[in-house]
């Protein structure tokens, strides 16, 4: 790692301690340095870049006003820690961030100590630290808890959920909202600063004690007094919902005025109970590009930081998966205007920019709130639309109660559409969609399947649509083997898998992405390979006939075992009364941790040499 003169501050730095030891007016040049450095190894490495960006401040003002690790802070999703991670020791592997051995993505508690909680999905920061708060209250210690949350992290109810029960029993909490994009955010300036320190000083709030102690006696007066206080604070200040939660709202400052930063955060420091402290920032601070377009360089590859933009993806004649949902779902929509498309905050990710485009009285941004994304959906079909809920997997374990309750008991016509199913890469176990198969194929009435390449995504896209149920088509990230997508909207025949290559003896069944790994090895050991499609339902009829034919069964998913495709197989010979011998293939017991998906699948032996090697171990 660069160790230069370029950062004669920063290479200094090695814990939080060494901040701490710092002069204030030195904080500034490292801020500097900082976020030089930030862009310097997100230009080698690749990652979560424009919200770091805009927290190199805040970052450097926590560590010097809070002693880490003994105070605590708890970042939201973690996008924005990279700065943190710099400071925490960890400077030097920055270039292995999100590679295989490397360090991770998101904050881990197995990686630091100074990663109170592990996080990867938003809105969890509050809850967690209100939680570490009470614990540590209950264990008469005296640490200060600091949750950090953003303006898109903060429409997730479970935010509100734990704000709500912070105020109502006073607990110990610091809650730093990282506001850069809120429109109800008025200008920053140095009124609003002057305001924060004063509201935020002890005399302020000794006095705001005192006096409710007082005129609390007189009840009129008290009254008269409470009501002027909101008043003013809400024409100054739009912190009126946070103090009717029972929070102590300052702000807003701002988030890169690092001065006022410690000056603020040393007064909260010092106040006791449930506190708010709202920041104004830019995302993409300090790189213009990033400032112009932070969207763009939210995650990024590695880069050339000379250069006014990012470097253009190779064009590929085929598609990745998430395109052609984007292209199925417009082309859909033409042909039926009943379709509506939800999305809980990943349009982008997703591929619903076009649609949203084409069709915005018919697309739905909930924002990071999956709960109220399935249940919108089911609201929607209870009214004879047809909604399609696009999410990531991962993310649609958050809405699993509203999945069972709200949508499968009520048979209802929701397609879900799950990108990034399986093993995702660099961003690790958080974002791996390692479970959806077992999580699915448990529920009553749900159809479930798996595309071996894109003609079949959007093939089963169409079947899910038209089929009168809750139904799931779970697709990779990234690209397919490269088949050529017919533009038509052809539906399968529900349940009916696909022999691609007869062989004797063994028979692979595979199940989407693993089909192809599954042909090659098929084809070197002399073996059936069979292209499932379905999980549930199964083609039970071909199991059936297979089992006649053949002496054992290899199931291959990209999927947890327990309760996945395979053992649905194991389940049916099993109530068949048909005593063959089966291996199951698929993730491993365990969290598997980032590296590019070919190095995972690899490393979990879910590659075509991994599957032959597990194959013959078995059929010795």
């Amino acid at each position: 790692m660069n160790t230069s003169d370029n950062y004669p501050l920063l290479n200094d730095i090695h814990s939080p301690a060494d901040v701490r030891k710092l002069p204030k007016e030195l904080l500034k040049p490292l801020a500097k340095e900082l976020r030089e450095f930030l862009t310097h190894s997100v230009s080698i490495s690749g990652g979560h870049f424009s919200a770091g960006l805009g927290t190199v401040e805040l970052t450097i003002a926590l560590h010097y006003v809070f002693d880490t690790p003994t105070d605590q802070l708890v970042w939201d999703v973690g996008h924005q820690a990279y700065p943190h991670k710099i400071l925490t020791g960890r400077k030097e592997r920055m270039t292995t961030i999100r590679t295989r051995d490397g360090i991770c993505a998101f904050p881990s508690r197995f990686e630091s100590e100074y990663d109170a909680f592990g996080v990867g999905h938003s809105s969890t920061s509050i809850s967690a630290a209100l939680g570490m708060a009470i614990a540590s209250s209950l264990k008469g210690e005296d640490k200060q808890m600091v949750a950090i949350i953003g303006d898109g992290s903060i429409t997730g109810g479970m935010a509100f959920e734990a704000m709500n029960h912070a105020g109502a029993i006073d607990a110990n909490l610091l809650v730093i909202l990282n506001d850069n994009d809120m429109s109800i955010s008025p200008n920053v300036g140095a009124m609003n600063n002057y305001l924060s320190k004063i509201l935020s000083s002890r005399l302020y709030s000794s006095m705001r004690e005192e006096s409710k102690k007082a005129l609390s006696k007189m009840p009129t007066v008290w009254e008269l007094a409470r009501r002027t206080e909101e008043h003013i604070k809400g024409m100054v200040i739009p912190g009126t919902l946070f103090e009717e939660l029972g929070f102590n709202y300052i702000g807003p400052i701002d988030g890169h005025d690092i001065d006022v930063l410690v000056a603020t955060l040393e007064n909260l420091k010092h106040i006791t109970g449930p506190r708010f402290l709202h920041i104004v920032t830019k995302k993409g601070k300090g790189y213009a590009p990033a400032e112009q377009d932070p969207l763009a360089y939210h995650g990024v590859p590695a880069f050339d930081p000379s250069q006014e933009c990012l470097p253009k993806a190779a064009l590929s004649p085929h598609p990745t998966y998430t395109e052609v949902f984007g292209n199925w779902l417009c082309d859909m929509a033409e042909q039926d205007e009943r379709l509506l498309g939800i999305t809980p905050a990943m349009r982008e990710g997703s591929g619903l920019v076009k649609f949203s485009q084409c069709f915005p009285k018919r697309y739905f941004d909930v924002a990071i709130a999956e709960q109220h994304a399935v249940t919108l959906a089911a609201g929607q079909a209870c009214q004879g639309a047809k909604p399609v809920v696009a999410i990531y997997s991962t993310f649609l374990q958050r809405g699993y109660d509203q999945l069972i309750h709200d949508v499968a008991l009520q048979n209802l016509d929701v397609l879900f559409a799950l990108d990034r199913a399986g093993l995702v890469g660099p961003d690790g176990p958080t974002h791996a969609g390692s479970f959806d198969y077992s999580y699915l194929a448990c529920i009553p009435n749900m159809l479930i399947m798996a595309p071996a390449d894109e003609n079949e995504c959007r093939q089963m896209l169409t079947t899910g649509f038209l089929y009168p149920g809750p139904a799931t088509v779970r697709y990779p990230r990234g690209k397919g083997p490269g088949v050529t997508v017919d533009p038509n909207l052809t539906p399968l025949d529900i349940g009916k898998a696909q022999i691609r290559h007869h062989g004797s003896r063994l028979a692979l069944l595979a199940w989407g992405s693993m089909v192809t790994p599954a042909m090659a090895a098929g084809k070197r050991l002399n073996a059936t390979v069979v292209n499932m499609r379905f999980i549930k339902p199964l083609d039970e009829a071909l199991l059936l006939e297979l089992a006649k034919t053949h002496d054992g069964f290899i199931t291959i998913e990209e999927n947890v075992l327990s309760g996945g495709a395979g053992s649905a197989v194991n389940l049916f010979l099993q109530a068949q009364r048909l005593l063959m011998p089966v291996l199951n293939i698929g993730l491993p017991d365990c969290f598997v941790e980032q590296g590019t998906r070919e190095e995972l699948l690899s490393l979990c032996g879910l590659d075509t040499q991994g599957i032959i090697d597990k194959i013959e171990q078995f059929w010795a």
